[in-house]
């Protein structure tokens, strides 16, 4: 398959439509098609982009026929690694496509402080206190301000949530020039804000040059790999900033009351705020293994802050497109540079239902 159409009609005879079908399917005129096929005219980009939305292959494969790692590991890979897969790998085509339509991503990272030589750990303290200067100048904080919302806004990475249940925690994902977050949906919004952190370290760190799973971020062996432990101390040190947190805990004795209450304060776990604290040598060693016994809803429970937390788990479990990849999507679109069907895809929703949506202003914005 050497030529765009090749892969075009390879598309056709796969879907097993005709090719009147097969053009009504992508809405697109179906005289115009046979003239791209037979070479007539060239496809435009807003054809190609539409088949490749409609029919789940990346731009890029249609325009240069090469397939992206991250296809091949969706394909081979099984169990609730094969979703996150699988919904990484049509995220970053879409955001392939809109990079050819003159959306690029817009990334930004930042540049760590380590010396050559230092441990993971230390690196990845480093990178995250380049990562705080980052949040810093946007007038941000990171305890402050609803993390998912923050990380798109101050780094440009996509940040997407799905319903993959238990055994797969979240990736990281990269690809021609794209940067995705993949969490899963889950109860735990500690666990899942402490996923989100250890992700974007991946991605600061480039760690990987294709995807980077986590099924369990606090698997015993994983903390062996040195990414994951320069992940672990990124996400650690983001979370849990060292001036905040001694601020925070001030000069009183800590209590059980006051270390769940800074639980709350920061949305990190019991036993991630405990080896904290004692790695900034707070506590000791016996009180870090008092305090990292406590659970999510016990910490919250101590400090009367449970239905805040009920509030974050409720958050937690719903599902979330990127924000960024809606906005360029729907930006495309408003532009004429695509049709209404990518951004109607994406939102799963029918796209005349939507059309009538944004004609009346209730279009939603593409959040959940």
């Amino acid at each position: 398959m050497s030529t765009i159409s090749d892969r075009v009609r390879s598309l056709i005879d796969q879907s097993g439509l005709s090719l009147n079908d097969f053009a009504e399917q992508a809405d697109l005129d179906a005289e115009q098609l046979t003239e791209c096929l037979s070479g007539v005219s060239p496809f435009s980009a807003v054809e190609l982009a539409v088949i490749a939305d409609e029919f789940h292959v990346s731009m890029d494969w249609l325009l240069t026929g090469a397939e992206p790692p991250l296809a091949v590991a969706a394909r081979t890979t099984t169990g609730k690694a094969a979703e996150a897969l699988a919904a990484a790998r049509d995220y970053l085509a879409r955001r392939a496509d809109l990079y050819k339509l003159g959306y690029p991503q817009p990334w930004r990272p930042v540049s760590p402080t380590a010396r050559t030589g230092s441990s993971y750990a230390a690196q990845g303290e480093a990178l995250a206190k380049s990562a705080l200067r980052a949040v810093e100048r946007q007038g941000r904080s990171v305890p402050q301000d609803g993390l998912l919302e923050l990380i798109e806004a101050v780094f440009g990475a996509d940040v997407a949530v799905e319903p993959l249940s238990d055994g797969f925690d979240g990736l990281a994902a990269m690809g021609q020039g794209a940067k995705l977050i993949l969490l899963s949906t889950t109860s735990n919004p500690a666990r899942q804000r402490f996923t989100l952190a250890h992700e974007l370290g991946h991605l600061l760190a480039d760690d990987d040059q294709d995807v980077h799973l986590d099924r369990d971020i606090f698997d015993q062996d994983q903390k062996k790999d040195p990414s994951e432990q320069r992940a672990n101390a990124f996400a650690s040190a983001f979370l849990l900033p060292e001036q905040s947190l001694r601020a925070a805990v001030g000069a009183a004795r800590l209590t059980r009351e006051s270390f769940g209450a800074l639980c709350c304060d920061f949305m990190v776990s019991p036993e991630t705020l405990a080896y904290r604290l004692l790695k900034l040598r707070v506590i000791d060693a016996g009180a870090c293994d008092y305090y990292k016994r406590m659970t999510v809803r016990e910490a919250a429970a101590v400090a009367g802050r449970v239905d805040e937390l009920d509030r974050r788990v409720a958050a937690s479990e719903k599902k979330r497109l990127p924000g960024l990849l809606a906005r360029d999507t729907l930006a495309a679109y408003e532009a004429g540079k695509a049709t209404l069907r990518p951004y109607a895809s994406l939102l799963g929703v029918d796209v005349d239902e939507l059309r009538d949506q944004l004609a009346s202003g209730q279009d939603n914005g593409g959040a959940e």
